[in-house]
């Protein structure tokens, strides 16, 4: 506790030591004059001591800045101690992030004024910065692939699924009608596959230039490829998928991206049908503004938006309510990702036990 008495009498050694430490330090009494200020103090708002000690008050120091301190001055005037930190602009110019605490001096439980500590923290905060900017690179880049990884497994997964379906169809073949319709099958997945790996590698090269390429693309003929995909799924469940899409009408988007963005959709749509009727399936496309929406309708079992609606499209979130459906949740954040990616962005409408309608905004 410093006394009136003692205040002003700090020996030599004590003044040499305080002027020397690498941090502001000073004290104001209980009406918020000034008592000491070390030469950091002194320096760093550009006073005098004949101009600072004893003379001016805490508001005439902190100029703007009192207000924003006031309640932690009221509190450690209170009796509280005080910690927070503050951005501080000096005279010369300089911006510093600092760590202040106010200490009460408190004598036979009377605040007699407080101690003002001030460490300069903003090498500490610039460091923090970088970690926090490096870690969201890291995240962004992990985004990046785990996309990856799934158009890698999704997609080609499920050419290899229809492959060893046709194959056995194939073999299982009564007539040569049957057989040349399963060896067209096959033509048609063949190319898809060997398509799907072609845009596999440019996305990889992308990645790795930091550049997504992107390319007029007709979304009839896409829509029509993933169906045709899944052909041998969809009949064997008597689904219905109808492409309203009109065949002339094109888009700017990464080809890669777009065939997982509608394989997802689509074998969701398959995936969570409803065990009571057969699954009807309809793509339309609509103009909003600035925005292609393409719009993928379907009656399945729904979700519940008032419970999953804020997550819909996290990681590893499944709304079906049947645990015997196989899904690892993440094919929604990662549609999520590529359509925001290619700067565009989804809207969902759902109904449980009606149908879901899934709308994707394409910028034009």
């Amino acid at each position: 506790m410093i006394s009136d008495k003692t205040h002003l009498t700090l020996d030599s050694l004590g003044l040499f030591v305080a002027d020397h430490v690498p941090a502001i330090l000073g004290y104001w009494d209980k009406d918020l004059v000034c008592r000491f200020a070390n030469a950091a103090y002194r320096e760093w708002f550009g006073k005098s001591p004949e101009e600072m000690v004893d003379i001016l008050t805490s508001e005439e120091v902190l100029g703007s800045l009192y207000k924003k301190n006031k309640p932690y001055i009221l509190g450690a005037l209170a009796g509280k101690p005080q910690i927070f930190e503050r951005e501080i602009t000096f005279p010369n110019g300089d911006t510093r992030h600092t760590i202040i605490s106010y200490t009460p001096d408190i004598d036979n439980c009377i605040v007699k004024g407080f101690f003002v500590h001030i460490a300069d923290i903003t090498k500490v905060k610039l460091l923090e910065r970088e970690l926090t900017k490096s870690n969201e690179i890291i995240v962004e880049q992990n985004k990046r692939l785990l996309n990856f990884a799934n158009i890698v497994s999704h997609n080609l997964k499920t050419y290899a699924y229809n492959l060893g379906n046709v194959l056995d169809l194939l073999i299982n073949a009564d007539s040569e009608e049957e057989k040349n319709l399963m060896v067209s099958y096959l033509k048609s997945i063949s190319k898809g596959f060997n398509s799907t790996v072609s845009n596999l590698n440019e996305i990889a090269d992308a990645h790795n230039q930091g550049d997504l390429k992107a390319e007029l693309i007709y979304l009839h003929g896409y829509i029509d490829n993933v169906i045709k995909t899944l052909q041998i799924q969809t009949k064997s469940l008597n689904a219905s998928i109808r492409n309203n899409v009109n065949a002339d009408l094109s888009l700017f988007a990464n080809p890669a991206y777009m065939e997982s963005i509608l394989l997802n959709f689509l074998t969701n749509a398959i995936k969570y049908r409803h065990p009571n009727r057969a699954a009807i399936i309809e793509f339309d496309v609509f103009k909003n503004g600035n925005y292609l929406v393409l719009s993928i309708k379907d009656n399945g079992i729904g979700i519940n938006l008032e419970k999953h609606g804020k997550d819909l499209f996290g990681m590893y979130k499944t709304f079906h309510g049947n645990m015997n459906i196989d899904s690892k949740g993440i094919g929604l954040f990662i549609t999520k990702f590529q359509v925001e990616t290619m700067g565009g962005y989804i809207e969902v409408e759902s109904e449980v036990n009606i149908g879901t309608t899934f709308k994707i905004h394409f910028s034009l």
